[in-house]
């Protein structure tokens, strides 16, 4: 793989993913990222017979000269870790979920394209680089300040919202957010709101119904040959509307200081 010329390692949800000296990538460091529980640990999915078939075909197709002739080695120590090649670590990411592997493919495709931010570094910072970061900070900080104060109008619409009986379908909490409903599903389920897999995609897990931010309803349409057909359809409270909107506005703030989401 062409490696970046920065020496920035690939970022997800806040954990660096590191490789060893050959560039293969540390799959537990992506089961970090990932947040999932035991039962996605590297282990489990290198026990699959799939696993095994794309590790072979891999190495069928390697040049004996490869350094990475290898493509999965297991190493010892504080440092150690199951580390993978590029296209075997993108399909445990796979394993994991749908959403995180096109998560982790977009992040390493930044990483090979040298489109990824270095890792701040105070010990390289100037007297000067410190003052002009107290400065921005000083200035972000008096924005934020007046968009406080510009919202506070909206608070009462808030109120009003988390109080309100009212519950909304997906595509219309997306354009009271201000987002695209596809966009909106996404993040839905990345940031574990909503299930992501099988016949419970896109519907909510039991402790956010349980603490009122989502509804399921049964539906009906009318299909063509079997007549009418129910399914479930997701909910947005408006106490629900509220927590979606500050944890969206916490992320685009936390952006914008060039902090991780």
């Amino acid at each position: 793989m062409k490696v970046s010329d920065s020496c920035t390692m690939p970022v997800i949800a806040g954990v660096e993913i590191n490789m060893d000296d050959q560039g293969r990538f540390n799959l537990n460091a992506l089961h970090r990222a990932s947040q999932q529980g035991m039962a996605k640990q590297p282990s489990n999915w290198l026990r699959l017979e799939s696993t095994q078939d794309l590790k072979n075909e891999l190495i069928d197709s390697f040049n004996s000269s490869d350094v990475m002739s290898i493509p999965i080695v297991q190493k010892e120590g504080r440092a150690g870790g199951t580390f993978a090649h590029e296209l075997l670590a993108i399909s445990y990411a796979g394993w994991i979920s749908p959403a995180f592997q096109l998560q982790v493919n977009q992040t390493f495709l930044d990483y090979r394209q040298g489109k990824l931010q270095p890792a701040f570094n105070p010990a390289q910072l100037s007297r000067m680089d410190i003052l002009q970061m107290a400065m921005d900070a000083e200035q972000e900080n008096s924005q934020l300040k007046q968009q406080i104060e510009d919202s506070r109008p909206k608070v009462a619409f808030h109120d009003l919202v988390t109080a309100s009986d009212q519950e909304v379908p997906v595509s219309e909490a997306a354009k009271i957010l201000g987002s695209g409903e596809q966009r909106l599903f996404y993040f839905l389920r990345e940031y574990g709101y909503l299930m992501s897999h099988g016949r419970e995609r896109n519907l909510p897990y039991q402790r956010y119904i349980d603490q009122k931010l989502f509804t399921v309803k049964l539906k009906s349409y009318h299909h063509p040959e079997d007549g009418q057909t129910p399914y479930r359809q997701t909910l947005v409270t408006g106490k629900g509307l509220v927590q979606l909107a500050k944890h969206l506005r916490e992320i685009e703030v936390r952006e914008r200081l060039g902090m991780t989401a």
